[in-house]
């Protein structure tokens, strides 16, 4: 998390009410909401900062509520300079929930694309938050496992979506290959004889061997010295 500062201003009742919004599901009110902002550090973010990146290890057991700013987030493709970009992330959404849970490899790259506001939360935090508000920190991990099940969802989406251009692009190179095919039969076929005697190699001329087509032992002289 380096070039990062903490803001002047507190955003304590923005971002509880971003939070109560951003998770729906857990029902969070007001005032469960401000609980877990409590337990969150606020960031400063400047724009062109990567502050997530793919692969990342060190440092990822944390989540964050952009409470200002945008944030492209993509992926790697193998290319240099050829990142797919997987979405554009606006105020009020969550970010980095998978690295909260489990604290694998960050899957994709999030890049500041304005000066950014984020309120986070570590895993550190959460756990304290389990131990005096369990209650509370249950409907955020309820938060957390409905947007984590709404991206599998998305991915299966995306999956199927792909598949079914792959096969629809298989489809049209069987039917290109196949017009081919009977296009160059056709050209066989139809092809004139002075086309087909241009490509047969040329014969070879005919040999003075000196031996009649008759093969009646008159025609055998004797061999010379013998």
């Amino acid at each position: 998390m380096n070039k990062l500062r903490n803001p002047a201003t507190p955003l304590r009742d923005q971002a509880a009410l971003m939070l109560m919004r951003a998770s729906p599901v857990a029902e969070l009110d007001l005032h469960d909401a401000g609980l877990v902002v409590d337990a969150m550090q606020p960031v400063f973010v400047e724009a062109g900062t990567v502050f997530i990146e793919e692969g990342q290890t060190d440092g990822n057991e944390f989540m964050a509520l952009l409470i200002e700013g945008q944030v492209r987030a993509e992926n790697a493709t193998g290319a240099p300079g050829e990142d797919m970009v997987i979405s554009l992330i606006g105020a009020g959404s969550l970010i980095g929930e998978m690295g909260l849970i489990d604290g694998a490899p960050r899957s994709a790259t999030c890049t500041a694309l304005t000066d950014l506001k984020l309120a986070i939360l570590s895993r550190e935090a959460l756990r304290g938050l389990v131990e005096v508000q369990p209650a509370v920190a249950a409907r955020l991990l309820l938060t957390v496992a409905g947007l984590l099940g709404g991206r599998v969802r998305e991915n299966n989406r995306r999956l199927r979506t792909l598949s079914q251009v792959a096969k629809a692009m298989q489809r049209e190179l069987d039917a290109t290959h196949a017009i081919n095919r009977r296009l160059l039969r056709a050209h066989d076929i139809d092809a004139p004889s002075s086309v087909n005697a241009a490509l047969q190699p040329p014969s070879l001329p005919a040999l003075d061997s000196g031996f009649d087509t008759d093969l009646a032992p008159s025609n055998f002289g004797p061999l010379d010295g013998r």
